[in-house]
This record gives structure tokens, sequence and C-alpha cells, in this order.
């Protein structure tokens, strides 16, 4: 008689991506890992980049596209001097004046500008959509871009360090060309590129700029000091419960019977008073029942995540 795999577990897995690997390579690990392919991730990180990748399993694949709307906090390098066409290190070079007379006074005042709501146009190799494809697609198919602007929120932007550094082609002197490397923190609204920021800055100094380093620590409530690396969670594999990723991640609002039966068949409730942000709904005994949002004089469920 064949041995029956139990089901896999409904919760949180969070992943510290190693470079190398995309975030749908880490997706198809986790799969593996838990025996299902009811795997998501809140929140691509390209090839190049490092960090926290949430990703969700089973029922939890569910709050994803509410935890894709979390703020999020970046340790990167932008080398200014040179740019590139996906504006960071794995792209093919475009220009390569150098940062020769780049200050750190230019530097701090670029990045001040780049602070706050602010208009950004997304990096020519992403995933945004332009007429039904990718635009990282169209740029690989030697088409051109044109992606328009749209508003995202910097909340920090600090300068750590400023490195002067030489950086050698084939086509210059043996002393290479002068680069300047600064390390940045970041705290941005969803849908911010930080290579954006650093395609941007460049820009402003007249000397473009791309990133050489992008390390993600925090995606809303999980930090690295959350995160577990690939072979950790190999060896011994466990989800955030649902529940508890949810209270982590949303305000709380606690049920009585009655609520949670009315909620775990679509019903509406009372408005919570929060606002239109999502509010995770608990019943008594613990268990999360749904995510619900006000809408006028009612909360109305987002998502239903207990059975009827």
């Amino acid at each position: 008689m064949t041995a029956t795999r139990p089901p896999a577990p409904s919760g949180l897995v969070v992943v510290d991506k190693p470079g190398g690997l995309t975030s749908h390579d880490v997706v198809a690990r986790v799969r593996r890992m838990a025996g299902t392919r009811k795997v998501g991730h809140a929140g691509t990180l390209d090839p190049m980049a490092t960090g926290v990748l949430v990703l969700g399993v089973e029922r939890a694949t569910r709050l994803l596209t509410y935890l894709v709307a979390a703020d999020k906090d970046y340790l990167a390098t932008i080398r200014l001097g040179a740019s590139t066409i996906s504006d960071d290190a794995e792209g093919q070079v475009l220009r390569r004046p150098g940062a020769a007379g780049v200050t750190e006074e230019a530097v701090r005042d670029g990045v001040r500008r780049l602070t706050g709501e602010i208009q950004q146009v997304p990096s020519a190799v992403s995933a945004v959509k332009v007429d039904g494809r990718r635009a990282y697609a169209r740029v690989r198919a030697g088409e051109g871009v044109d992606l328009q602007p749209r508003p995202v929120t910097v909340h920090r932007f600090d300068v750590l360090d400023l490195r002067a550094t030489f950086v050698e082609t084939d086509d210059h002197a043996a002393d290479g060309v002068p680069m300047v490397d600064v390390d940045v923190a970041v705290t941005c609204s969803s849908g911010t590129y930080v290579r954006a920021l650093a395609r941007d800055l460049g820009d402003a100094l007249g000397c473009g700029g791309h990133l050489t380093a992008l390390r993600r620590t925090r995606v809303g409530p999980y930090g690295l000091d959350v995160a577990l690396t690939l072979e950790e969670a190999e060896r011994g594999f466990a989800v955030l419960p649902i529940a508890d990723a949810a209270r982590a991640a949303f305000p709380a609002r606690e049920l009585t019977d009655d609520e949670a039966r009315r909620l775990a068949h679509g019903h509406r409730l009372d408005a919570t008073g929060t606002g239109p942000d999502p509010v995770a709904a608990f019943a008594p005994d613990g268990h999360l029942v749904a995510l619900v949002a006000d809408t006028g004089p009612t909360a109305r469920p987002l998502v239903v995540l207990a059975p009827a």
C-alpha cells in the first residue's frame, strides 16, 4: 500500500534569497520542499539581488496580494560614472563617462531630491507590461520601450558611505575610469525600483549610475531576523502558520462566534473603523477567518480563508 503524503501546511516561508537565483527558482525549490505546487511569492527580487523573499504556501498564497503592497527596506551600492541598459551591473553598458568631479555634497543633494513622494519611470528591463508584454521581453527582443512615470514614495534614502574607485576597461588607459561607489539604505513603497533610483541619481549628476549590489532586508513585518537560507529551509522545512503571519502583517479584529460564521459565508460586518486597508479578522479560537476592509458603514471580506 502506497503511503499518502500529508497535505502541505498553509503558511509563509521567509527566505534569504542568494544571488544568482531568480525568484521563480526559489519558488520551485520551496514547492519541492512543501510537496505542493501552490506556492507563490510577494514581490520579485532580481537574480543579482539577495535578501528577504516572502513566499506563501497553500491557502497563504491568498495573502500575498496584500503583502506585496507592504513597504520594503534595502541596502544597496550605487556606482556613479556609468549607466547600463538594466540599471544594474548585469546589463550592457550604455555609456561610461566616469564620475571625476562628482562631490559628496552633490551626491547627497541628489539623494535628497529623490526622497519623498516622487514620479519614477520604472527600469526598462522590468516586469512592467507594455501592450500586454513584459518590458524586459521587449528590450531583449531589441524593441524600444516607453514607460510612463508612476507615483512612488521613498521614505528613506540615506547615504552610508562614498568611495572613489577606478574601473578598468578595454578602451581606456590602464588606470581605468574614475567612479564613485555609494552605499545607501532605502525604505520605499511597493512598486519602487531601487535600480531606477540609481539611474536617476546618476542622470541628475550627469555621469550615469547603476546598482552593483542590492539586498532586501525587510518586507512589511518580515526581516532578515526571521529569514532562512534555502539550505536551512531544506534541513527543517516549516511554515509560519497563516494566523501568526496575518497577525504580524495586519491590524487584528477579534470576532464573536456569530461574526465568524457570517464572515466565513462572505457576509459583511460592521465597519472596523480603520479605513480601506486590510484587517485580519480572527475567530474566538484564534483561527484566521478573512481579511476585511471598510466600505462605508460596513466591512467587506477581501478574501475569506476559513471554510464556511
